[in-house]
């Protein structure tokens, strides 16, 4: 099975305070993307595409110049000029139209089954194995979902949006909310909405965008992200977003959705405070084997 690996780079990496996505972690500057390039690599992944922003260009190309040389086909895909739909509502526009826009920006590179994630996570080697596996064994209209425990993917610095599921007994996905601001205190997970404070087992399972889809899915999206150009046009923050798209697809049954639980242990940098703990864990694999010294 050729696989495309997609990675959502575009964001403006605000609560970080930078480009998070190009921020060296490893012993020889390698970034997060590096190490799920890697582990894709290993997984049987034949392409790979960066979803960036057009700044963001010339600093891509020369940190991947001489990296995965021959062992992966690379592409860009450029968010901020994908413009097919909202050029009328441009003006005055700062954040991006969120992840399913991203999605419909690299659409042309896009020819077959396809995995998503984020840059900025790191996702370790069993999930991309897992998610391959499961990939082989899709019905039509089947989409995949990675599922992480809540508690393992929280920030100790911050509060984090999270995709939180809804799973039935065969693991599929019943329903999926795009929730915000989920924080922790002591041993307690909670967030709150309109006014009113909720909380969350440890063990639910969360979205860490990492999907997997079928090519036929990108007609589907692009007509979700039509209606809700149409709706929200006049709000300059209003994103798309994979997760509440894909709940829409599955109220209209018009997809399924595996769930496909994973063992990896997760890293992530939504803050400027999580990066000594990514960079000790990307450390710790290194000198236990798990990685080379250098990725490349």
């Amino acid at each position: 099975m050729d696989l495309t690996l997609v990675v959502l780079a575009a964001g403006m990496g605000s609560r970080y305070g930078g480009n998070k996505q190009l921020d060296g972690i490893g012993p020889n500057g390698e970034i997060i993307m590096d190490y799920s390039i890697h582990d894709a690599i290993n997984a049987g992944f034949t392409k790979v595409v960066f979803i960036i922003r057009t700044d963001l260009k010339e600093a891509f190309e020369a940190h991947y110049k001489d990296r995965f040389n021959g062992k992966i086909e690379m592409a860009y895909a450029y968010q901020n000029e994908y413009t097919e739909h909202t050029a009328d509502f441009e003006a005055g526009r700062k954040k991006p139209w969120g992840t399913t826009h991203a999605i419909l920006s690299a659409k042309e590179h896009i020819n077959g089954p396809f995995i998503v994630i984020n840059a900025d996570d790191y996702y370790g080697q069993e999930s991309f194995a897992e998610c391959v596996e499961a990939m082989k064994n899709l019905k039509d209209n089947e989409h995949l979902i990675m599922g992480y425990e809540l508690v393992n993917t929280l920030s100790d610095h911050g509060t984090v949006n999270r995709g939180v599921c809804q799973v039935d007994g065969d693991m599929h996905l019943t329903g999926i909310k795009e929730t915000l601001a989920i924080g922790k205190d002591g041993d307690k997970i909670h967030y709150t909405e309109d006014g009113v404070e909720h909380t969350l087992s440890p063990d639910t399972y969360v979205s860490m965008n990492f999907w997997g889809f079928p090519a036929s899915v990108l007609p589907e999206f692009e007509a979700k992200f039509v209606d809700f150009v149409k709706d929200n046009s006049d709000d300059p923050k209003a994103e798309c977003f994979i997760p509440v798209e894909v709940d829409n697809l599955m109220k209209e049954g018009k997809a399924q959705v595996k769930v496909v639980p994973t063992s990896a242990s997760w890293l992530g940098v939504t803050y400027q405070e999580d990066k000594p703990h990514v960079v000790n864990g990307i450390n710790q694999m290194v000198a236990d084997g798990v990685y080379p010294e250098e990725v490349k």
